[in-house]
């Protein structure tokens, strides 16, 4: 596609996503007191927080941080893994858009953006923001300096901390958190907490066997969240200490879903539902919180991953470029979503292509490779998530129950619809039913007119020179197995 026609095809398509606005507010975007803007990052997660109704998991920081802003119950990533979901982010458009679908696919082949696309920084720099990248988050706490973006890149910050910039430059900062990442450090997080959580307290979805396996792998991904929320309690802290609180909007949010079986890499709500929170303080009210958004609200709106550039950018008085796909979703001119729409393209070795349509109450997958199972061949899976051996152990003896068996099919649905209202845990598949053929045929149109309105690069088969050596010898493992 040409630089005109890429430009027609995301206006046309961020339009056809976009409806008239929600939230009680005070007055918004003024450029006099430009406000610092700190987004939070952590990575893996769903909203598997107290505020969001988790029993077993204790995180009275983020609690309190809700308390004082807003919400948000219905925020989701255009891709359930990192380095699509952050190179849409940080552009504000979709990853299928600008070519880096692929997980991890730009690494070493020079791959840059597609004209006109920029970062968001580039534009805080350009309206005198300070940018950085936080490393040393806070006392006890450093940042992972993660970006993952999946292309090449220049100068994406000035900075590795706020305290780097000039004296009253504002600044934007990026600051990410690993310890919810799956990985090593999971092995001694329970000695690390006063309050660890008891794998006999957990509520397991019921695609997951009731095994203590199961358990206490489920126990320790809410560890990690309580060991994250200590973490967001001294960063905040340090805002206070540093008399910066009363002006920085913070935002947290998680860079995709859990990484647990049915969670990342998946377009089930596990992988692309994210918690949404956001603080904004109004300098001259001080620490009573009021705040320029009305605090202890509670937002049931959609919204996409990719707003939060566009609504960051306004925030900081940047008026966002016409080209971005995200939309602004507070304040003047904001534009509710009827729908949000995430895809997830090739995953290291592990070829698929599927795309979701999510509303308030219907979420539709198209599996483009159906094929191929869900079970099929991926190392990082299957070194690193105790469940899903456990699940294919007793697959294999005949001990899931059918809705756990469901992930074992040898191959996956054309199509799937489900009724998020009546069954949150999308396990019965209503795409056959007579009684759902209306909304089912409403959002196939829509995924439909997405897939040609933005230019979809997944329609196109991926270069051979864009995959690495290493994935690229797994593949051909992959496809040397017997069927």
């Amino acid at each position: 596609m040409d630089r005109r026609g890429f430009l027609k095809g995301v206006g046309l398509g961020a339009a056809s996503l976009a409806l008239p606005g929600c939230v009680s507010t005070s007055k918004l975007f003024g450029r006099k007191d430009r406000p610092n803007i700190l987004w939070i990052l952590s990575e893996d997660i769903s909203p598997d927080l107290s505020c969001y109704g988790t029993e077993a998991v204790q995180t009275s920081n983020l609690d309190r941080l809700a308390r004082q802003g807003i919400r948000y119950t219905n925020a989701f990533t255009t891709s359930p893994v990192c380095s699509a979901s952050r190179s849409a982010m940080i552009t504000g458009m979709y990853q299928t858009s600008i070519g880096v679908h692929h997980h991890r696919s730009h690494r070493d082949d020079g791959y840059t953006l597609p004209e006109p696309v920029r970062l968001i920084t580039e534009y805080f720099r350009e309206a005198g923001y300070f940018t950085a990248n936080v490393k040393t988050a806070a006392p006890g706490v450093k940042g992972s300096g993660k970006t993952d973006f999946n292309f090449q890149f220049k100068n994406a910050f000035d900075g590795s901390d706020w305290n780097q910039r000039k004296p009253g430059q504002p600044f934007f900062a990026q600051l990410s958190i690993n310890v919810t990442h799956r990985g090593r450090h999971w092995k001694n997080l329970r000695e690390k907490l006063k309050n660890p959580v008891d794998p006999a307290r957990v509520n397991l979805p019921p695609y997951y066997p009731d095994h203590p396996i199961a358990r206490k792998d489920w126990a320790t991904y809410l560890d990690s969240i309580q060991m994250m929320d200590q973490y967001v309690g001294k960063i905040l802290k340090r805002l206070d200490d540093e008399g910066l609180a009363d002006n920085t909007v913070v935002i947290f949010i998680g860079d995709h879903g859990r990484c647990h079986v049915r969670g990342k890499q998946w377009l089930y709500d596990g992988g692309i539902h994210i918690p949404l929170i956001i603080r904004w303080p109004r300098p001259s009210e001080g620490r009573g919180w009021p705040g320029k958004l009305k605090a202890g609200q509670v937002c049931d709106d959609l919204v996409s991953a990719i707003d939060i550039s566009a609504t960051v950018l306004k925030i900081a008085g940047i008026e966002p470029p016409k080209y971005i796909e995200g939309r602004v979703f507070l304040g003047p001119g904001a534009k509710k979503r009827e729908y949000i729409i995430a895809a997830r393209d090739r995953c290291d070795e592990t070829v698929d292509r599927i795309r979701c349509v999510r509303t308030k109450r219907y979420k539709y997958i198209r599996n483009f490779m159906p094929e191929r199972p869900y079970t099929q061949k991926n190392r990082y899976k299957e070194r690193s998530y105790p469940m899903l051996n456990l699940m294919k152990e007793l697959h294999a003896g005949g001990k899931l129950t059918p809705v756990q068996a469901l992930f074992m099919a040898a191959r996956k649905p054309d199509e799937e619809l489900y009724d998020i209202r009546k069954d949150p845990y999308e396990i019965r598949n209503l795409a056959v039913s007579p009684k759902h053929q209306r909304p089912l045929k409403k959002m196939r149109v829509i995924l439909d007119k997405w897939v040609r309105k933005t230019g979809d690069k997944g329609q196109f088969p991926e270069k051979e020179s864009a995959i690495t050596k290493r994935d690229r010898e797994r593949i051909r493992e992959d496809r040397k197995r017997p069927e």
